[in-house]
């Protein structure tokens, strides 16, 4: 503010106490005001969350044409034990695992060891006669096999078993959950198969083909690899996924050694601040000193966001990466191609073979048409846009999660693929 140089001494002081108090009362920006403002960066908007007590801590990266734009890390790994995040600290991914294992039904589809139209029961016979509950309770059998595809797409009639007219029957077999965790498998000491063929004696909640339904499909789809490929679902992933993709840290259980390089979980309080998970099932969980024997294709996996962003390029490349083809173009295609028709519940979306497929620009703001991807119950994301070229992956560990930090996360990636930033922060060194 210019003031003439002769205004008297009090007049002076009157003015500057009446813009003292504009300042002081002013109204804050419009929100036009404020979308003309420089948005937040990556990395900027992760370590916000972080320094609202919201996350513990977060790893990151982002691709565009298989180069990063973004890759980081910020908070914490531990807080408590005073572990930094770091670039390759390992992640709890739950349902990112779906993705891997759908993969794996195709490669096994590729070497002729089953189709996808084959019925479940060709490899796992306990799913011959399958039922499907009625509205009073009473379970009547199914119209038509559970197909091969139906589980690949969740259109099967299989939930995780915490529906009212299922959850007791599937509590009682060591199934579903009270509290909507039916997914968990890491406590179990039995291989995955004897969980799915127990499985197959409870009713599902709807018949096959006729509505979209998540559950544990993908799971059952594990034991389909093991039993059509003779390996067990952990030794067919490192060998035909995991190994040649170079992605080293991708496992169902963490030796012993390795355990300071996974992140603890933590969960959203009440407050909205973050509080550390307990041990033990659906806090700090069993992947390291549990009996390691349930291999969940569905939601067991373990890996670091770079190298789930190499499976995801894989996908997006059609299949191939640094000269290593997991999966023929076709088949690679046909995972982020919905499948589902109307049985999507979700409008203008669809899914694949694995993954969510956008239909319809908008649907998914702010995603395009051709989009794809899907997250993890302990807090993980992903998205692949073909149209950009670009990956997209934000690990953390929070469950439940009652943050916004998908959307910003989403949002500040699509603003830097936008302005083609290239440089990696110091962050992505730690």
């Amino acid at each position: 503010m210019r003031l003439p140089a002769r205004l008297p001494l009090l007049a002076l002081a009157a003015l500057l106490a009446l813009a003292t108090a504009a300042c002081e009362t002013a109204p804050p920006p419009a929100a036009a005001e404020l979308a003309r403002r420089p948005p937040a960066g990556i990395e900027a908007t992760l370590q916000r969350y972080v320094d609202d007590g919201r996350i513990a801590g977060a790893a990151a990266l982002v691709l565009r044409d298989g180069q990063p734009v973004y890759e980081g890390a910020v908070g914490w790994s531990d807080k408590e034990a005073g572990r930094r995040m770091r670039a390759d600290t390992i992640f709890r991914i739950a349902s990112q695992s779906k993705a891997i294992t759908s993969a794996a039904i195709l490669i096994l589809a590729e070497d002729g060891k089953l189709r996808l139209d084959d019925p479940v029961s060709r490899t796992i016979p306990a799913f011959a006669h399958t039922t499907v509950a009625g509205d009073g309770g009473a379970a009547a059998p199914a119209r038509r096999p559970i197909l091969l595809r139906d589980l690949l797409t969740h259109t099967a009639g299989i939930s995780y078993g915490t529906d009212e007219a299922v959850a007791d029957a599937y509590r009682a077999r060591g199934l579903g959950s009270a509290a909507g965790y039916g997914w968990y498998l890491a406590d179990k000491d039995e291989d995955v198969c004897a969980t799915m063929e127990r499985l197959a004696t409870l009713p599902f909640v709807a018949q096959p083909g006729e509505r979209w339904v998540y559950g544990y499909n993908t799971d059952i789809l594990g034991c389909v690899v093991e039993r059509a490929s003779g390996r067990s679902l952990d030794a067919f992933v490192r060998e035909r996924i995991a190994g040649p993709l170079g992605m080293r840290d991708t496992q169902f259980f963490l030796p012993p050694a390795q355990r300071e390089r996974l992140a603890a979980v933590y969960a959203s309080g009440d407050d909205g601040r973050a509080v550390r998970a307990p041990d033990g099932a659906l806090g700090q969980g069993d992947y390291i000193d549990g009996p390691r024997r349930a291999f969940s294709g569905g939601a067991g996996l373990l890996s670091t966001a770079r190298d789930y962003a190499r499976f995801l390029e894989a996908i997006r490349r059609g299949g191939e990466l640094d000269g290593v083809r997991i999966l023929s173009p076709r088949s690679a295609e046909s995972m982020h191609t919905a499948q589902t028709g109307a049985l999507y519940p979700e409008p203008g979306m669809g899914f694949g073979y694995g993954f969510e497929v956008t239909e319809r620009a908008g649907a998914h703001a702010p995603d395009g048409a051709g989009a794809f991807g899907w997250g993890g119950a302990y807090g993980t994301l992903y998205r692949v846009d073909p149209a950009s070229r670009t990956v997209m992956v934000l690990m953390l560990q929070l469950i439940p999660n009652d943050t916004d930090i998908h959307e910003a996360f989403r949002d500040a990636a699509y603003r830097s693929v936008a302005d083609g930033a290239t440089a990696a922060p110091a962050s992505a060194r730690r």
